[in-house]
């Protein structure tokens, strides 16, 4: 009853402050300025911010963290003023105040020394942030977050997007978004509308009145609207677009293009891969049409997918609890490389000298700076980790966001059957190897574990059906030898995979999280135990 009720008050919130928000668009040139604004004031807002929703709330586990550190607040003001923000967010790091992603998430208590302190993201949830939009993180490494938007930093994230679009020469494109519904999908659909360029198109890979679903998605579709029309801003409604049949958004887009006009998709990065090699295989040329790719690794062969179908695509990197981190750079070195939205977050990362067992040295510590984010996060590794370096690239975003990150990565290891990878090489053998060999795009292999009978573990590559006639002994053989290339103990598992018989190869499309995500290493869950009698 109590969560009805939540979603009730925030629902009613929302619908209060959105016709103004709807009303009112930030301006490429007041975009600009506020910008520019928060670039100047980012110590003073960091010190406000520390004040207001750290030291005033004892509650919060930064106050712990920093108490145990032995941080007061003038402490920490004159570390700011000394060190600027990410000096001074390298300092408190060293001092022992900064989150694991397992302590953020309250999987385990945050231990300093001898102190033991419980953190959970209710705990970290930021009380000067008003609750207008319900979102939930996509749970790529477990149980997602339950995570609300202010409308206000809806419209600070907005400024980024303005630029980041004007850069791209986006001003006139005609915009779209292909996700699962949801508060993200709803996110990016607002911050579109705050800067006077509401989507035309609202595609959604799970319809929205599917039997099952909480009526959340389909009444919250229609208050969206209806709020809309009151300010006489039109907003869509979700187009029910699966996955499995992305060709109503290719055609979409080649009448945009046949019009003279310029298409611009919001979507995972998978799913424009799919949606791409789609349009390729349906003779639907997308020249000229532009991706923004979102949620997952922004790997080289994806790119190459989408560049083959004559469209271009340019990475955002972000999280759910914290909003945008990066957009993509225009003179990229790497697929993935994205300038810092140093507005927005700090990043800061602990170096080898620094590095601890749970937080590697080229780790992303990402610190919140915008007054009405969702989490107070500083210092918080999310799992990532990255190159960080500044960079004379010479494309538009430099200017005023001069930090580059690229090849971004999970530094989480992923476990299956007893043997231990890294992100990396998932996504090499996926991605690159078998693909070379055997055919196929990135999105067509995946990797699953799932429990099976007696309790015993079983990996399974899928592949594909659309890959073609395959020997499931050549493939699963070629798997194992490029996950396991030399003679350590890796080699050693991959032969014991062998004689245990453990992967399995089977001719399916890969799975999909319910975010729309397509992981590499995709985690089932056991089935329930069968009944006795």
């Amino acid at each position: 009853m109590k969560v009805f009720l939540d979603e009730v008050a925030t629902a009613a919130r929302f619908l209060t402050r959105l016709p103004a928000f709807l009303r009112h668009p930030t301006d490429l040139d007041t975009a600009r300025r506020l910008v520019a604004r928060r670039l100047e004031r980012r110590e003073e807002q960091f010190i406000e911010h520390l004040r207001l929703a750290v030291f005033a709330r004892p509650t919060s586990p930064y106050a712990d963290l920093l108490q145990a550190a032995g941080c007061r607040p003038g402490d920490v003001e004159k570390l700011v003023r000394t060190e600027g923000v990410e000096g001074a967010l390298s300092a408190l790091y060293r001092a022992g105040v900064y989150l694991t992603i397992d302590e953020f998430k309250g999987r385990r208590p945050a231990v300093r020394g001898t102190a033991t302190i419980s953190v959970s993201p209710e705990r970290l949830s930021n009380p000067r942030s008003a609750l207008h939009v319900q979102a939930r993180s996509g749970g790529s490494r477990g149980a997602g977050t339950p995570v609300v938007f202010d409308l206000a930093f809806i419209v600070g994230c907005g400024a980024d997007l303005a630029l980041f679009l004007d850069a791209r020469g986006g001003r006139a494109w005609t915009h779209a978004t292909w996700e699962v519904p949801g508060g993200g999908s709803v996110f990016r659909m607002l911050k579109l509308a705050s800067i006077g360029a509401p989507p035309a198109r609202w595609f959604s890979q799970v319809d929205v009145a599917a039997p099952g679903l909480h009526p959340r998605y389909r009444w919250s579709a229609r208050l969206l609207r209806w709020a809309g029309a009151l300010s006489r801003v039109r907003l869509p409604r979700p187009l029910h677009a699966p996955i499995a049949d992305p060709l109503p958004i290719a055609r979409w887009m080649r009448e945009l293009l046949d019009a003279g006009r310029t298409p611009h998709l919001m979507a995972l990065a998978s799913s424009a891969v799919r949606l791409c090699q789609a349009a390729v295989a349906s003779g639907i040329d997308l020249g000229g049409a532009q991706f923004t790719l979102m949620g997952e690794p922004t790997t080289a062969a994806r790119m190459d997918a989408i560049r083959r179908a004559g469209a271009a695509g340019v990475p955002r990197y972000g999280t759910v609890e914290c909003g945008p981190l990066g957009y993509g750079c225009l003179a990229a070195t790497t697929p993935d490389e994205v300038h810092v939205v140093r507005d927005l977050q700090a990043v800061v990362q602990p170096g080898a000298e620094a590095a601890r067992p749970d937080v590697p040295a080229q780790s992303l510590l990402l610190t919140a700076l915008h007054p009405a984010a969702p989490f107070v996060l500083i210092n918080v590794a999310m799992g990532d980790q990255a190159t960080l370096r500044e960079r004379a690239c010479g494309c538009p975003l430099e200017a005023r966001w001069p930090i580059h990150l690229e090849e971004i990565r999970s530094y989480e290891k992923l476990t299956a059957g007893g043997m231990t990878f890294l992100d990396t090489d998932v996504i090499r053998v996926l991605e690159e190897t078998l693909p070379a060999r055997f055919g196929g795009a990135p999105t067509d292999y995946q990797l699953v574990e799932r429990e099976g009978p007696h309790g015993r573990p079983q990996l399974v590559l899928l592949v594909h059906p659309r890959v073609g006639p395959l020997d499931a002994e050549t493939v699963a053989r070629s798997f194992l030898e490029a996950i396991t290339q030399g003679s350590g103990p890796e080699r050693v598992m991959g032969l014991v995979w062998r004689e245990a018989d453990l992967l399995r190869v089977e001719r399916r499309e890969p799975l999909t999280t319910r975010a729309g995500k397509i992981l590499h290493l995709h985690a089932v869950a056991a089935p329930p135990p069968p009944e006795t009698s």
